[in-house]
């Protein structure tokens, strides 16, 4: 069985008759996955492994489902990934405690690597929103042990989450967080998602996410948009009808946009994040712990880098 419906809207957004299809396997944990529509191929990180992997799926009507290359190695313990306004991918770099960006030529550009004299403790997940700012969250996973990055000692204050302006300039925006993970935009940019993934690592810290209201370089609100059944929320994507699709431990969680669970895509292996894909966006392709993940639904996704 690969859905689980608890709610009766949940039908319209899947195929009863779709499958889920494990693409590629050899990962030690995958992580933030981003669609090239111009290059038909997918991005993704295997943090332990310190390399980002590219997917690039078969023609249709052959044989295979597709095949994994390595596109950088070592890629300083990349976590997640995004593209900007001009196509570029931005990334999270564990290693580094930064966020870079990959220009046209193949050279890095250092996006934000410290705050007030200090590092930033291990950037995790990012979004670029449409006036071409980078938000960002700043956990401090990758700094916990020799796993995901290296071990070191954190020199900010909380876990924010930031954001750079294309000018540069470089602001918390939430710094309530435990552990603040995934974020996405609504399609209409009015609202942002923000996970709080700490019960990773405390049974008793949020594992939720909540929904602030964007009003131009500030947010508002933040009030729990919804909580995880089943180990925590990490990544997560909305479609264009505004339901927001989570990772979680026992697969992908759909939300309605008034909070409701509307079901599951179940998957076999811990699910750290996902993106839509595919010619009309409608292939979700999940990052399971060890391998790569797909299937077909009846939603697009919203149509963000």
């Amino acid at each position: 069985m690969t859905f689980a419906q608890y709610d009766p809207r949940f039908r319209a957004l899947y195929v009863a008759s779709s499958h889920l299809d494990r693409l590629w396997t050899g990962a030690r944990w995958t992580e933030g996955p981003v669609w090239f529509a111009d290059l038909n191929c997918l991005l993704f990180s295997d943090i332990p492994n310190n390399r980002m992997l590219r997917f690039a799926p078969d023609p249709p009507g052959s044989d295979g489902m597709g095949t994994v290359s390595v596109f950088r190695t070592p890629s300083n313990f990349a976590n997640g990934n995004t593209r900007d306004r001009q196509g570029r991918l931005v990334t999270c770099e564990h290693g580094t405690r930064r966020v870079t960006r990959t220009e046209a030529d193949g050279t890095i550009t250092v996006i934000a690597d410290s705050y007030q004299g200090r590092r930033l403790n291990a950037p995790n997940d990012l979004v670029v929103s449409a006036d071409g700012a980078i938000w960002f969250t700043d956990p401090t996973y990758g700094s916990m042990s020799d796993y995901e990055g290296f071990r070191s000692a954190i020199e900010q204050p909380a876990r924010h989450v930031f954001r750079v302006d294309p000018d540069g300039t470089m602001a918390p925006v939430v710094s309530d967080f435990v552990q603040p993970n995934g974020l996405a935009f609504s399609p209409d940019e009015m609202l942002l998602y923000i996970a709080d993934s700490a019960a990773s690592h405390d049974p008793a810290a949020p594992r939720h996410i909540r929904r602030f209201t964007v009003d131009g370089a500030r947010l508002t609100g933040g009030a729990v948009f919804a909580t995880i059944d089943a180990g925590v929320p990490d990544g997560f994507r909305l479609d264009d009808q505004g339901h927001l699709w989570t990772s979680a431990a026992d697969g992908v969680h759909c939300f309605h946009p008034d909070g409701t669970l509307l079901g599951k895509v179940l998957v076999p292996e811990i699910v750290a994040n996902l993106t839509f894909g595919g010619p009309r966006r409608n292939r979700m392709y999940i990052c399971g712990t060890t391998s790569l993940y797909a299937v077909t639904l009846c939603v697009n996704g919203a149509l963000r880098p």
